[in-house]
């Protein structure tokens, strides 16, 4: 009862941010960036970190389903068993599972790539680009700029 409690409150919550992406057009790829994901992919059949992250990785809507309706049967400390499920991701798993399966379903999307890295890393690599492209980015405001006479002697 809770689990389909969930489903209705996850797709509730879904439909206007749904809505608002209609605005900017259909996306070209759809990608799935945390350890929740990996985790999701890996159970479902992807192949395991170790293969390395370059190796092909997606999560089908179908599969995602199937799994989450077994997931949602299963205690935590039964997920552990699970291909690339760790003890940090059993408790989560299923509501990662009920997200991504009525976020795949709400944008009508078959299938997640599975990106071998996070935001942490995005973001890291984001700055990288920024600083190859873009240049050093000017101090935020908050910061103060140094004085000269402030600066040590080299």
């Amino acid at each position: 009862k809770s689990v389909k409690e969930l489903r209705r409150y996850i797709r509730a919550t879904l439909k206007p941010v749904v809505r608002s992406f209609n605005e900017v057009g259909r996306a070209n790829v759809v990608a799935g960036t945390s350890k929740t994901f990996r985790s999701l992919a890996r159970i479902a059949g992807a192949a395991p970190s170790a293969a390395g992250p370059y190796v092909k990785r997606d999560l089908n809507r179908t599969d995602l389903g199937i799994w989450a309706q077994r997931i949602s049967a299963m205690k935590s400390e039964d997920r552990l068993h699970l291909p690339g499920v760790s003890e940090a991701r059993a408790n989560q798993l299923l509501a990662g599972a009920l997200v991504a399966e009525a976020a795949l379903e709400l944008f009508e999307y078959k299938k997640i790539k599975i990106c071998p890295w996070a935001l942490r890393e995005g973001l890291i690599l984001r700055r990288l680009d920024q600083l190859v492209f873009d240049g050093p980015l000017e101090p935020a405001p908050h910061v103060g700029i140094q004085q000269a006479s402030a600066l040590p002697a080299l």
